[in-house]
């Protein structure tokens, strides 16, 4: 294990390059990292030449090729190996020289991607999850011709992130850079082995922060940009101008052609940071869970709830015996903090709390019927919890597709609008409505009686907030 955390050793930054004064770097600039010198960087500067020489210079040895090989299944006419026929087959087979039983080990494919030294001291190597999936070895190259087998420490598909382990002397590795001051139209290097032909740098921007939703349920918060992201740049270095670690290139938006659209995308730093700890702990990411069910704070949502915010992520549902209900967490609270840092929406909270500790302590700042509250909890482990609703027969008054009556107080123990059916498909199901379900609140007003929920209805604009009691547990729904 390492004297000091990762955090503290990677927070050195490098001074700038003097880079184009008025030289936009909106095309793409493809630099051969070999044969570079740097006498002639010095002398193109002195020039007044633009060149990102010198700081490619001082990086590129950190940037090194993943070769991955994978055992596939030999192509034959049956399932079985030669040596797992039974003798009788095998000696037909044996007389038609046209089929071929193969013997001895499957065959292999190869594969190759990028990776990134983040620590030369441990030999620690970030690349991307998909790059060393099911490999059954893993060796890296370096710039400077080396190469040495890798050790895989641990892998996230989640985060597409995965960290390996290499035992070579004199590396070369990358400072992680700030994330908090990376901003749109920053300009950016991509860094990989794109196609296998070698090591190559890219030039653009930042287009934009915070990209989700390219793969469904995972943790994402990608940095967009439109330099140059190619087949086998995956798990490659995206660097500010200064030679720092911005993030971990992992995808691409393509045509039919499978060529690079300017549209890619990278893991940010801080991400990396988070998931390497835990890869380099326990091999695997061992996700926290607050334990709360969150939503955007939409304009709509705002508006119906008289919130005076429109960040944060609000608690639709409260799972019981959680790190949430243990600290006092509500149902239509809205998070607005976790440990002083703000939460601009769910996935940022989702994001965060993914990536704690277990166990970990956590601060909350939430807002609640329009004052701030604030909460301690601890992180739990990550755990799915189903609710099913409860079937009964339909009578009384409807609303959006589901049916509706007054609460028996002296059955349930409290007033409220009873759900006792919901047909599939309608608003209310959509909105997550079940039978069994008993409204107890309307955009946070309190409702008693189905004619009390009428009236909430009608004031209601055109987002209504729904608070039910579901096998005793508060949720919140929406509806429109």
């Amino acid at each position: 294990m390492r004297s000091k955390s990762m955090i503290e050793r990677t927070t050195s930054i490098r001074r700038p390059v003097p880079f184009a004064w008025g030289f936009g770097l909106a095309a793409l600039l493809v630099l051969a990292l070999a044969g570079q010198s740097q006498a002639v960087g010095q002398e193109a500067l002195a020039r007044g030449i633009p060149t990102l020489a010198p700081m490619l210079e001082e990086i590129s040895g950190a940037v090194v090729e993943i070769v991955t090989a994978r055992e596939i299944p030999a192509q034959r006419q049956f399932s079985f190996r030669g040596n797992e026929l039974p003798e009788g087959l095998r000696r037909y087979f044996e007389n038609f020289p046209e089929f071929s039983i193969p013997e001895g080990p499957r065959p292999f494919r190869r594969g190759a991607g990028s990776g990134v030294i983040v620590d030369a001291g441990e030999g620690f190597v970030v690349t991307n999850h998909h790059v060393i999936d099911q490999a059954t070895s893993v060796t890296v190259r370096l710039s400077d011709g080396r190469s040495a087998e890798a050790e895989l420490l641990g892998s996230d598909a989640s985060t597409d992130l995965a960290l390996l382990r290499i035992e070579l002397d004199d590396l070369v590795e990358i400072a992680f850079a700030d994330i908090e001051t990376v901003r749109v139209g920053d300009f950016v290097v991509a860094l990989g082995n794109p196609f296998g032909i070698g090591q190559t740098a890219t030039s653009g921007i930042v287009s934009a922060l915070g990209r989700s939703g390219l793969n469904n349920n995972n943790y994402e918060d990608f940095i967009q940009t439109d330099a140059a992201i190619n087949v086998g740049n995956s798990g490659g270095a995206l660097v500010d101008l200064e030679g720092n670690l911005v993030g971990i290139n992992t995808a691409i938006i393509s045509g039919s052609g499978g060529g690079n659209n300017g549209i890619g995308f990278a893991v940010p730093v801080n991400m990396v940071q988070s998931v390497m700890e835990h890869l380099e702990r326990d091999g695997e990411v061992r996700r926290g869970l607050l334990g709360v069910s969150i939503a955007d704070v939409t304009p709509e949502l705002a508006e119906a709830f008289a919130l005076e915010t429109d960040s944060g992520a609000v608690v639709m549902a409260v799972s019981p015996d959680s790190g949430a209900e243990a600290a006092g967490v509500e149902v239509s609270d809205v998070i607005v903090e976790l440990d002083g840092e703000i939460v601009g929406n769910s996935r940022e909270l989702r994001n965060k709390v993914g990536l704690m500790l277990q166990g970990e302590e956590v601060e909350i700042a939430l807002l609640r019927d329009g004052r701030r509250v604030e909460l301690d909890a601890v992180i739990g482990a990550a755990d799915g919890r189903a609710v099913a609703g409860v079937e009964r027969e339909p009578q009384n008054a409807g609303f959006r597709g589901a049916l509706l009556r007054d609460a028996d107080s002296n059955l349930s123990g409290a007033l409220g609008v009873e759900v006792t059916a919901v047909q599939e498909g309608s608003r209310a199901w959509s909105a997550g409505l079940r039978a069994g379900d008993l409204i107890v609140a309307v955009n946070r007003r309190a409702v008693e009686s189905l004619a009390g929920f009428n009236q909430a209805i009608e004031e209601a604009g055109d987002l209504v907030g729904i608070i039910v009691l579901r096998e005793g547990r508060e949720m919140l729904l929406l509806m429109r």
